[in-house]
């Protein structure tokens, strides 16, 4: 099983040795990570011409744990306003 210091999902962010240090110090938020994985990832099929109901239900095979719901909720983002 892999742990959240043996890669770095905030690459292009963050280098290597920034996000082993906040690893190390339990500084990261899992479910952050995974939810900045998957707005990327749904940008990126948006890019390639794939529909938003399509690039979500592939985001659905890759996290089948989240529902439709919660993978439109993390790529829409209900964010905070300041």
């Amino acid at each position: 099983m892999q742990t959240m210091a043996d890669h770095n999902p905030l690459n292009g962010l963050i280098s290597e040795d920034v996000y082993a240090l906040l690893a190390e110090h339990n500084l990261l938020s899992e479910k952050g990570v995974r939810d900045y994985q998957i707005r990327n990832e749904f940008r990126t099929l948006r890019r390639s011409n794939v529909p938003a109901y399509e690039a979500i239900e592939e985001l659905r095979e890759q996290y089948p744990y989240l529902q439709f719901d919660t993978i439109r909720k993390i790529v829409y983002g209900l964010r905070k306003r300041k």
